[in-house]
C-alpha cells in the first residue's frame, strides 16, 4: 500500500472503536480465552509494558516493524514481538514507555515517532505482565539500528501483506497451556505469530480495514 495514501486516512484511525477482547480473542487458542474471562486481575499483581505498532514507509509502501527476539532464558524467547519492553520509574507515561523502549530496541528516535492512539491492553498470564500497545507512524524512511543483546532479527512487514486474509493459519504449538495446542495464527515470511503478539495484530488489522 502506498505510503501516502496511508497517510490519507490516517485521521480517521483515531474515530474507530476499539474492538479489543473480541478482536484479541479471535487469535488466542481456547484455553487463554477461558483463563482470561474467569481472570481476577486484583490477585495478578501484574508487571507493566508498552510496546510500539510501527509503521513507516520503504520504498514508498506502507510497511509495520517487528522484531524476532533473542534466545534467553524466558517464556518469550525467540518469538516474533513488537518494539518496546518493561515500565521503569523514569517513565512518565506507557506512552513514554514505548517510545524510551522502541529506541533502545530498534534505534528509532523519539522524535521521529509519532504515536497516533492507544489500543487495547492485554494481560500476558506466562510472563504476568500488562502490555498498552500503541499505534504510531514514522513519517520517512528507517535506518534501524537494533540491540543485538535484544533483537535477533528486525522483520519489515508490508501493510498490503498484513491485511490478506491468507496469512491466517491454524497451527499447533508448545504453550504453557499444555504440550500441542492448536490455535490461530499468522505467517508471516517463516515465522508463524501466535499468542500475545498474535492478538495485537488482530484488533490492529480490524481497525485498519475498518478505515483504508
Amino acid at each position: 500500500m502506498d505510503f501516502q495514501y496511508f497517510l490519507e486516512y490516517v485521521p480517521k484511525l483515531a474515530e474507530v472503536d476499539l474492538p479489543a477482547s473480541e478482536a484479541h480473542f479471535k487469535m488466542a487458542p481456547l484455553e487463554r480465552i477461558d483463563f482470561l474471562k474467569n481472570l481476577d486481575m486484583e490477585n495478578e499483581n501484574p508487571r507493566i509494558a508498552a510496546v510500539m505498532m510501527l509503521l513507516y514507509p520503504k520504498n514508498e509502501k506502507t510497511h509495520l516493524a517487528l522484531i524476532l527476539r533473542n534466545s534467553y532464558k524466558g517464556v518469550h524467547s525467540s518469538q516474533i514481538a513488537f518494539p518496546g519492553g518493561k515500565q521503569e520509574s523514569k517513565d512518565i507515561s506507557f506512552e513514554a514507555t514505548t517510545l524510551r523502549e522502541t529506541y533502545e530496541e530498534i534505534g528509532v528516535p523519539p522524535d521521529k515517532m509519532e504515536v497516533l492512539m492507544p489500543f487495547t491492553q492485554l494481560f500476558i498470564p506466562p510472563s504476568n505482565f500488562i502490555v498498552y500497545p500503541f499505534l504510531g507512524i514514522c513519517r520517512e524512511e528507517i535506518i534501524f539500528i537494533p540491540n543485538t543483546n535484544e533483537v535477533a532479527n528486525i522483520i519489515e512487514l508490508p501493510l498490503s501483506d498484513f491485511l490478506s486474509d491468507e496469512i491466517v493459519i491454524s497451527t499447533e504449538m508448545a504453550t504453557s497451556y499444555g504440550e500441542r495446542v492448536t490455535m490461530p495464527a499468522f505467517k508471516i515470511e517463516e515465522h508463524i505469530v501466535w499468542g500475545a503478539t498474535a492478538m495485537m495484530l488482530s484488533e490492529l488489522k480490524e481497525v485498519l480495514k475498518k478505515v483504508l
